[in-house]
């Protein structure tokens, strides 16, 4: 006799046949994918766990589970195990490279690129203001990160921030003849100052080692330019920065001094300084206020010994390396006449005066 239609329905192989295709495909369907739960462990990875973490690891919000917090975290850095060493690449010591940028240069980001300091060991900030110039900066800087970071992890930095200014920048033209009017440079100087000091206290992290101001025009360095910055065991020291421009005369490539921020001081400047105003700087650099101060950018001979180095009383920021303890000491840029000096000059009179002194290094050069 024939099994009926309802017996072959309730068959119990059949019914088991169907939990079993129903379940697969409810874990196929709900279960994330192996791809975004590789994604998932990356990201939680890389990033931190608690709000008191560097801005160079970002902070990712804990979820309560079964509606319960998780207390606040305690974390201990040791700050005294931090070194900054003539071979930093060896004690693998992190460093910070910092750049206030008003205008993005594609060759300040392949020169970056090309530094041979371990990638995964830089932290990259900038600052940019509110502008439209800095608006196109912006997107520019933008660009080039997210090709960098999706590219080879050899090229990759370890973290890489962005600010935008909270003022308005003083001078709305970047043209370099306005930039280096002497009637503007107070109050130029004066917003580089806060703009260098915002970028400092908001991403140095406990774990900084060096922190290497780099301005956004410099297209132009040794590959190996925190190695050899570094191997001299300074607390500040700085290159000497030309700029490369075309000789109508020898109708050929050649370079010119640049940056008359570093220089050893004078009793000229001295003098000068003791009968001016509480509120006014002395400048470098400008015919109408002469300081006879000896000044690094000239200070470069034929030797071609690039490790030559002097004591220097001011310094430049084009591209600057600084031990991060000077800077968590204290020493920062300040934005108003500190004994009559301002910005990176006022930053070596205020390191000096907490113990730290600034080094030059007249044949090693960097240009834009």
């Amino acid at each position: 006799m024939p099994t009926t239609r309802s017996l072959r329905r309730s068959n119990p192989i059949t019914l088991l046949l169907a939990a079993l295709l129903t379940l697969g495909f409810l874990v196929f369907i709900l279960s994330p994918s192996s791809a975004a739960t590789a994604r998932a462990k990356v990201k939680n990875a890389s990033a931190a766990v608690h709000p008191l973490s560097p801005p160079t690891s970002p902070f990712r919000k804990q979820s309560p589970k079964a509606g319960a917090r998780a207390p606040p975290p305690v974390v201990h850095y040791h700050l005294n195990n931090l070194t900054t060493s003539t071979s930093p690449v060896e004690g693998k010591e992190t460093v910070l490279i910092l750049t206030p940028l008003a205008r993005f240069y594609q060759g300040y980001w392949d020169n970056l690129l090309k530094l041979s300091y371990p990638h995964e060991l830089i932290a990259l900030g900038f600052i940019i203001p509110k502008s439209r110039d800095g608006n196109a900066a912006t997107a520019a800087l933008q660009a080039e990160i997210s090709k960098t970071q999706s590219g080879p992890e050899a090229k990759r930095f370890a973290s890489i921030t962005i600010l935008r200014q909270d003022f308005d920048p003083p001078l709305q033209s970047q043209d370099e003849g306005e930039r280096h009017k002497i009637e503007n440079q107070k109050a130029r100087r004066a917003s580089m100052s806060r703009a260098r000091n915002s970028l400092l206290f908001t991403i140095l992290g406990p774990s900084t080692a060096w922190v290497l101001w780099l301005d956004s025009d410099i297209v132009e360095t040794p590959p190996t330019l925190i190695q050899d910055l570094a191997s001299h065991d300074k607390p500040i020291i700085v290159p000497n920065c030309f700029q490369r421009y075309y000789d109508n005369e020898q109708k050929a490539m050649s370079i010119r001094p640049y940056d008359f921020n570093s220089w050893i001081d004078s009793q000229t400047a001295q003098e000068i300084g003791a009968k001016m105003g509480y509120d006014d700087i002395l400048l470098e650099g400008y015919k109408d206020m002469a300081t006879y101060r000896t000044l690094m950018a000239y200070m470069k001979d034929d030797t071609g010994d690039d490790t030559r180095i002097q004591e220097l009383d001011g310094v430049g920021g084009t591209a600057l390396l600084v031990k991060a303890e000077v800077h968590r000491d204290g020493a920062m840029f300040p934005p108003f006449a500190f004994y009559h000096l301002i910005e990176t000059e006022g930053f070596a009179k205020m390191a000096n005066r907490l113990g730290w002194h600034s080094w030059g290094l007249p044949n090693y050069l960097v240009s834009l």
